[in-house]
């Protein structure tokens, strides 16, 4: 497949630096709107990202679209850079990390994703009637 990178180490550190500089721009560390985009966000409130996230997910399906009739591959790939992007000031935020969510896919792994929806449907079932 073209454009595949199977160096997770990598992408790791990539996400986890990322992830340390939106820390930064957190309110709760002096991240100032008028400097930062990310802070301009936070400093908005959820809306505002959680906006964004939705704006860019819609991107990432144009663009995929558009690219099984001929158009721009590499636009999937930007579009998801951003999705992923507005998606980690989400984690933030709330106080989560990038490596989070990979140990949570990691704890996946091996896991069908029939079988993991249907036991996430069991545990809400029971959470419910508690």
């Amino acid at each position: 497949m073209t454009g595949t990178v199977n160096n997770t180490s990598n992408t790791s550190d990539g996400l986890a630096r990322l992830a340390a500089v939106i820390e930064t721009r957190l309110p709760a560390n002096g991240g100032d709107p008028e400097k930062s985009y990310v802070a301009r966000l936070l400093h908005k409130g959820p809306d505002a990202f959680l906006k964004k996230i939705g704006e860019e997910a819609t991107e990432v399906v144009m663009a995929a679209k558009d690219a099984d009739h001929g158009g721009d591959r590499s636009k999937i790939v930007n579009e998801v850079a951003d999705l992923w992007f507005h998606t980690m000031v989400a984690l933030a935020h709330y106080g989560f990390s990038p490596a989070e969510v990979v140990a949570e896919l990691e704890r996946r792994e091996g896991t069908s994703g029939i079988e993991e929806k249907a036991l996430r449907k069991v545990q809400a079932r029971e959470a419910s009637n508690d």
